[in-house]
C-alpha cells in the first residue's frame, strides 16, 4: 500500500487549522495536507447553526489580522457570515488541493526510528514530519445523561446538531441549559412556539450586547483605508483586554459587571419572582459572562417558563422534575455545551515509547505554552490547554500560537535537528506557574463551571492578558525545548514517494 508523505499534516478546518495552512502558504511552504471529518470547512461555525447563532466577540477582532474583512455586516457577526469568511479564506489562499474532506484522522503514531508521524485515515496511511491539531475545544457536543432520554417520543437534539427539519411553530418546546448557546436560542424559539420551558440549573450573568449594523459608508471606509480597519480593531482589542484586570488580577473589579447585570435584569423583567430566579448567586466572571439584548425579554413573555426544579428523568411525553411534576413537551433542545477537556479523544495519539496522549493526560491535560507536549515530538496543539479566554478573541491567541509553531520549526531546522518538544522540567514549571496564578483569578472564586476539569483544576483558560501570551510566544525559548539530532533527513523520506505539484518546504530549503 502506498503511503503519502508530507512535511506537515493539519487536522481541522476552523480558524486554527486554516490559519496554520494560510501562514505556511505565505511562507512558501505548500508541502502540507489538511484533514477534515466533515464535508466543508468552518469548524465550530459549520457545526453550530442553531436559531440565533452568532459570535460574542466583535467581528473585526474575531478574524485574522492578516486577512481582514472590511464588509462585516454587524459589530457581532451571525454564524453564517463567519463560516463564509473562512470559506473565502480557503479559496483566496488556494487551499482546495490540500483539503481532504470526510477524512478524519483516527490514529497518529510517532515513529521514533524515522522521526515522523504515521496517521491512519479512512483513505489510507499518511506520514508527516509535523502534526498540527487545530480541532478546537468546542467541537464535541456534551449531551447530558438523564434517565429515560431514549424513551422520549418527540424530536430531541443537541444545539450543535440542530434539526431544522423539525418545525417548532405552535409546539411545546424545552430548552435544557442557560449557557452561551441557550441565550441565543431562547429569544428566537420563543417567537414561534406555543410554550417554552427553559430549564435552568444556574443563572448566568448576562450583560447588554453592544451590537449594531455597520453602514455601507463605514464598510466603504474600511475597504479604502487599512489604517481605519487597524485602528478600529485596536480599539476593540484594548477595550476587551481591560476585562482581564477584573478576571485575573483583582476580582473585586467584577462588581462593576454585576451592577450592570442586575440593572439589565431590572430593565427587562418586571416580575420580582422571575428576577430572583435569573439573578446569579456567584461572582461575575467565575462562569462565562454572556451578552444578549433580548434574552431576559424572552423569559418575561407569558408563554415562557424558567424551570429551576432539577430534572429527574426524561419520559415519553415530557420532562419529570425532581419535585415530581411532569412538564409536557413536544421537542427537547439540549443546549448543554461541549466536552472541552477531551477534545482530542476521537484520535488515538501515541508518542515516544508507545505512550498514549490519553495516558499522559490521565491526571489532567497540560502542555508547554498550550502548544507542545513532552514525549510527543513535532506535535503542535492550537487552542490547547490553558489558552482559552474569558474576555478577548481566541483568534488573537491562535495567531500567536501559529507564530510560535513556525518559530519552533525554524529553531529545529537551524539546529539541523529531527524533532523538537518541551523538556519535562520546562513543561512542569509552566503548568505549576499557570495553576498558581489561576488560584488568584475570578474563575477560582467558588462556582462550578466547564472551565474546571474533573479534578477541579482550570485546564482551560489563560490567567492573564493576551498580550502577555503574545510576548511569551513571539520568540522560542530554546533552553526550554529539547532538540533531537537528525538521523535521516525529511528530504530522504519524501524521496521514497514521488510528490506531484508540492513546493519545497522551508525544511528542505535549509538542509
Amino acid at each position: 500500500m502506498t503511503i503519502e508523505r508530507f512535511g506537515t499534516a493539519i487536522v481541522g478546518t476552523g480558524f486554527s487549522g486554516l490559519g496554520m495552512a494560510m501562514r505556511l502558504a505565505d511562507a512558501g511552504d505548500r508541502d502540507f495536507v489538511i484533514f477534515e471529518k466533515a464535508s466543508s470547512v468552518g469548524g465550530t461555525w459549520r457545526e453550530n447553526h442553531y436559531p440565533g447563532c452568532a459570535c460574542d466577540v466583535p467581528s473585526h477582532l474575531y478574524s485574522f489580522s492578516f486577512a481582514p474583512n472590511p464588509r462585516w455586516s454587524r459589530a457581532y457577526s451571525p454564524h453564517h457570515e463567519i463560516r463564509e469568511y473562512l470559506e473565502r479564506c480557503a479559496q483566496e489562499w488556494k487551499l482546495d488541493s490540500h483539503l481532504r474532506f470526510e477524512c478524519p484522522v483516527t490514529r497518529a503514531v510517532f515513529d521514533e526510528t524515522r522521526g515522523v508521524w504515521r496517521l491512519s485515515t479512512p483513505r489510507g496511511e499518511v506520514e508527516a514530519r509535523d502534526l498540527v491539531f487545530g480541532v478546537g475545544a468546542l467541537s464535541r457536543p456534551a449531551l447530558p445523561s438523564f434517565e429515560g432520554m431514549e424513551t422520549f417520543e418527540g424530536p430531541s437534539f443537541h444545539s450543535a446538531a440542530w434539526d431544522h427539519a423539525v418545525s417548532l411553530a405552535g409546539k411545546r418546546v424545552a430548552v435544557v441549559g442557560t449557557g452561551a448557546s441557550a441565550i441565543q436560542i431562547v429569544p428566537e424559539v420563543a417567537k414561534e412556539v406555543a410554550h417554552l420551558d427553559v430549564f435552568q440549573r444556574t443563572a448566568p450573568w448576562v450583560l447588554p450586547k453592544p451590537d449594531r449594523a455597520y453602514t455601507e459608508a463605514e464598510k466603504r471606509r474600511f475597504e479604502r483605508s487599512r489604517w481605519r480597519r487597524q485602528a478600529h480593531r485596536a480599539r476593540i482589542y484594548a477595550s476587551a483586554e481591560l476585562a482581564a484586570v477584573g478576571m485575573t488580577l483583582e476580582p473585586r473589579v467584577m462588581a462593576v459587571a454585576e451592577t450592570l447585570g442586575r440593572r439589565h435584569i431590572q430593565r427587562q423583567i418586571r416580575d420580582t419572582s422571575l428576577r430572583a430566579k435569573v439573578t446569579p448567586t456567584f461572582k461575575a466572571g467565575c462562569k462565562r459572562i454572556l451578552l444578549s439584548n433580548d434574552y431576559y425579554r424572552a423569559l418575561a413573555r407569558p408563554h415562557v417558563d424558567v424551570v429551576t426544579d432539577g430534572i429527574a428523568r426524561i419520559e415519553p411525553w415530557g420532562i419529570r422534575t425532581r419535585s415530581g411534576e411532569l412538564r409536557e413537551v413536544d421537542v427537547i433542545a439540549y443546549a448543554t455545551g461541549f466536552a472541552v477537556a477531551d477534545f482530542l479523544t476521537p484520535v488515538e495519539v501515541v508518542g515516544r515509547r508507545g505512550v498514549r496522549l490519553a495516558e499522559a493526560w490521565a491526571d489532567g491535560i497540560e502542555s508547554h505554552l498550550g502548544t507542545t507536549v513532552n514525549g510527543f515530538p513535532n506535535l503542535y496543539l492550537l487552542m490547547g490547554p490553558n489558552t482559552g479566554l474569558g474576555h478577548n478573541s481566541m483568534v488573537f491567541m491562535i495567531e500567536a500560537q501559529i507564530h510560535h509553531v513556525l518559530g519552533l520549526r525554524a529553531a529545529r531546522d537551524r539546529k539541523n535537528a529531527a524533532t523538537v518538544e518541551p523538556r519535562p522540567s520546562a513543561q512542569h514549571a509552566f503548568n505549576v506557574g499557570i495553576q498558581k496564578r489561576l488560584e488568584r483569578t475570578v474563575w477560582a472564586s467558588g462556582c462550578a463551571s466547564w472551565y474546571l476539569d474533573e479534578h477541579g483544576k482550570n485546564r482551560t483558560l489563560w490567567p492573564g492578558f493576551t498580550f502577555e501570551y503574545w510576548w511569551r510566544t513571539r520568540r522560542v525559548d530554546e533552553e526550554a525545548m529539547a532538540f533531537e539530532p537528525t538521523r535521516r533527513t525529511h528530504a530522504d523520506l519524501r524521496g521514497e514517494v514521488r510528490m506531484t505539484g508540492a513546493a519545497k518546504s522551508p525544511v528542505e530549503r535549509t538542509t
